[in-house]
């Protein structure tokens, strides 16, 4: 017990015993509020959290607002200029000065939403994707490098003494400062797309029977399958150099010695993994992975009434929620016609989250809103159906409410989410490059009247949720864990300490086969 709190127990007593009064009973309970007053103030800990703007941000917010809620200091680092990022509740924001606009930030992500529907021949899309990802990459090394160079800052966040760090991988400066300060580090992620996240972190990945992340294989690959996914995962260690080559240039930099990004990606001490196995193929994880996949599927809250009286309106039909998500603000024109026509000859009613202009001829049946309650509307029981991109949120939102899926996937890991649910027999996959009327109500007919797509994904949802502990819980408690413990160097793989001939054995394999035939062939012209 503190000293501040046995003082505050003795003028208790003081004024008890001036009054005549028998302290016992209450001051037993006061002393006790006071001790666990004193007891939180002694385990809080101080988190700096460097999350990254966009959807990434929607899976690790509710965390950080959890360990703010319990009394943690908790300091979020972000830029001045973003779209999604901003004060929460319970914790500490600092902003830093960055060399553009909020303006320019959205002109970014609608040329990336804009690419995502030209057509073009292959070889032009693999173009326009690597230039794509090269702009995405060369605006977070500018965000990075003007958070890591703003002396005041940094300053500020020596002086606070964390005791961890909190961040996204794909913003370099979360590793970084993490090795600057000298604390452990916590980093969430959905998978890296040349599989970063294994290599740093020495976890087994087989591409006999793991896909590579856009390969859009199962787990049960035929050989001309496995022969690409080999090929994919030879592959790898060069796509994540030309990816995150600039993310080594900054590290340098800054450390003024050289320094690779997966080094610093390397020494985190946990990872929580936004998987989960009700939708994720089977697959090695290393002690240091924690899975929190679902975590976004929030408590559900009653809709607002306007939207209340439009679901119930839907009677014995009820309705579909369609999205395909933030980055999507307008769908072609061609597309968009089919998709109007469709929704125009189905009894169900619609709710639909668009922000491009209005369509022409829109039936009564459709209610169009900049945005939506996904996730209150996927939990109301007039629900058919969710009509979506794939991304990971609205598919583990889906998979929390036991609402099948028609999935028009777009980009990133999208087809290969898809790919998963189909296997699962819990949804439909649907091109949308090439989506008629026609082919969309096929799809929205079988999703919903044949019941096996309806009896799947409620078992889904059944096995997501039979766990003990909830995600948000599990990725709360291992941050206070790694804070409390100064890392969790118990769960790091004695792998980091070898080279790649070591971990594959090879200066074993060499001696243990050559020096058997060694002798072999002496004794031979020894003996003949």
């Amino acid at each position: 017990m503190s000293g501040q709190t046995s003082s505050i127990i003795c003028l208790l007593e003081m004024f008890f015993k001036k009054r005549g009064g028998k302290p016992n009973s209450v001051l037993l309970f006061l002393s006790f509020l006071v001790f666990m007053k004193s007891l939180h103030c002694v385990q809080s800990k101080k988190l700096l959290v460097l999350p990254m703007d966009g959807s990434h941000w929607i899976s690790m917010k509710p965390v950080v607002e959890e360990l703010g809620r319990k009394g943690h200091h908790v300091v979020i680092v972000i830029p001045e200029a973003n779209l999604l990022l901003g004060s929460i509740s319970h914790c500490k924001t600092k902003t830093y000065s960055v060399p553009y606009t909020k303006q320019d930030v959205a002109v970014l992500y609608r040329k990336n939403s804009n690419l995502i529907f030209t057509k073009e021949p292959f070889l032009k899309k693999m173009e326009s994707f690597i230039n794509r990802i090269k702009n995405i990459s060369n605006f977070i090394t500018l965000n990075s490098e003007s958070l890591l160079y703003s002396k005041e800052l940094l300053q500020y966040l020596k002086d606070e003494k964390f005791d961890a760090v909190f961040s996204d991988p794909l913003m370099p400066s979360g590793a970084i400062l993490a090795e600057y300060l000298s604390v452990p580090s916590v980093l969430i992620s959905r998978g890296i797309p040349c599989g970063l996240d294994v290599a740093v972190t020495q976890c087994p990945s087989p591409p006999s029977y793991i896909p590579r992340m856009f390969s859009k294989n199962t787990d049960l690959m035929t050989f001309s399958q496995r022969a690409l996914n080999f090929i994919v995962s030879l592959a790898e260690p060069f796509i994540c150099h030309l990816i995150f080559r600039s993310f080594n240039d900054i590290a340098s930099n800054f450390f003024e010695r050289s320094i690779t990004f997966q080094e610093l990606l390397s020494q985190a001490s946990l990872w929580l993994m936004k998987y989960d196995f009700t939708f994720e193929f089977p697959r090695p994880l290393m002690p240091n992975m924690v899975l929190i996949g679902g975590i976004n599927c929030v408590k559900k809250n009653p809709l607002p009434l306007e939207l209340e009286i439009f679901a119930n309106s839907s009677g014995e039909h009820g309705f579909l929620v369609f999205t395909l998500g933030s980055l999507v603000s307008e769908i072609p024109h061609e597309q968009l016609t089919h998709i109007v026509e469709a929704f125009r000859r189905i009894p169900q009613k619609v709710f639909w989250r668009y922000s491009g202009p209005m369509p022409q001829n829109l039936s009564e049946n459709v209610k169009i809103m900049n945005w939506l309650p996904q996730n209150d509307l996927l939990g109301h029981p007039k629900v058919k159906a969710f009509i979506t991109h794939g991304g990971i949120h609205g598919i583990f939102e889906g998979i929390c409410n036991g609402v099948p899926l028609i999935m028009m996937p777009l980009f990133g890991d999208q087809p290969d989410n898809g790919v998963r649910m189909s296997h699962r027999g819990a949804g439909i996959v649907t091109d949308f490059y090439t989506l008629t009327a026609e082919k969309f109500l096929d799809a929205i007919d079988k999703v919903i009247n044949i019941k096996s797509y309806k009896e799947n994904m409620a078992t889904l949802s059944k096995i997501h949720k039979d766990r003990p502990i909830e995600p948000l819980d599990l990725a709360v408690h291992w941050i206070e864990f790694v804070m409390e413990h100064k890392g969790a160097e118990h769960l790091r793989p004695a792998a980091h300490h070898l080279n790649w001939i070591q971990y594959q054995s090879l200066d074993i394999l060499v001696p243990v086969i050559f020096i058997p035939l060694l002798i072999t062939i002496m004794v031979l012209k020894c003996c003949l």
